[in-house]
């Protein structure tokens, strides 16, 4: 069994944490004259926004993540609220002060569900962005995002990097049971089944850990081990629709 129980808080070790954490840093740091764009994508699912969050405090980043209903207006109103600055009363100037703070600041701009952008045809405002402040503006998507984005070409010439999101792996596994299932033991058994039948979704893994505790928990045990997490009568959530109920 895997003893360790001592309180952890942080994400920092997962696979898709530092791929991203490693490419805001690669594109920040770049040689002058290359393009200061980068795309993080893959899968709902994979932790993208466990990522981006834990990037953005590790460099300092603005971030935004952009809901479906947004305008042109709305996304240059919540990148300026996040950097704390008064904005302005057109989107032209709105663009030049987020081209001017990033400029300054030398902060990166992170963009989560930057889809959105490309769907509804807002993502030459990032461009826009960009241009003004010659700095790094890291996007992050679905699987198919850079797919999407060879419609906009003046947006694709300029990515330094696509970085793809991972499947969860086992270590990933065994450190999200420190975070979601708190206070038990778990065994390898439980552990390797649990990562099998998450089919490598983080957001699965952590749902499935917070089973286990549950179970565990109501059933007043502190160590748990695959057969008696059958024998409590778990089941793991697959993602797979229940089958159709017969009468």
């Amino acid at each position: 069994m895997t003893i360790d129980v001592s309180p952890v808080n942080t994400v920092a070790p997962l696979r898709n944490v530092a791929l991203l954490a490693d490419l805001v840093e690669r594109v920040a740091n770049r040689p002058s004259g290359l393009p200061g764009m980068g795309c993080f994508h893959g899968p709902s699912g994979y932790g993208k926004t466990f990522a981006a969050i834990y990037a953005a405090n590790r460099h300092r980043a603005y971030h935004v993540q952009v809901k479906s209903v947004w305008t042109r207006k709305k996304l240059c109103l919540a990148v300026l609220l996040e950097m704390g600055v008064q904005p302005a009363g057109t989107i032209p100037d709105m663009v030049d002060q987020i081209g001017q703070e990033l400029s300054l600041s030398r902060r990166p701009l992170v963009i989560d569900e930057a889809d959105f952008l490309v769907s509804k045809g807002m993502i030459e405002v990032v461009r826009d962005i960009y241009e003004s402040s010659q700095g790094t503006v890291i996007l992050i998507g679905e699987e198919q995002l850079p797919q999407k984005l060879k419609v906009w070409e003046r947006v694709h010439g300029r990515m330094l990097d696509w970085v793809g999101a991972e499947p969860g792996t086992l270590a990933d596994t065994r450190h999200l049971a420190k975070l979601y299932c708190r206070g038990v033991v778990t065994a390898d058994d439980l552990q390797k089944e649990l990562h099998e039948k998450s089919a490598g979704s983080v957001r699965r893994i952590c749902v499935n850990w917070d089973r286990v505790r549950e179970k565990a928990e109501a059933a007043d045990i502190k160590e748990i081990d695959l057969a008696t997490w059958l024998r409590l009568g778990g089941e793991f959530f697959t993602g797979n629709p229940p089958p159709r109920r017969t009468f």
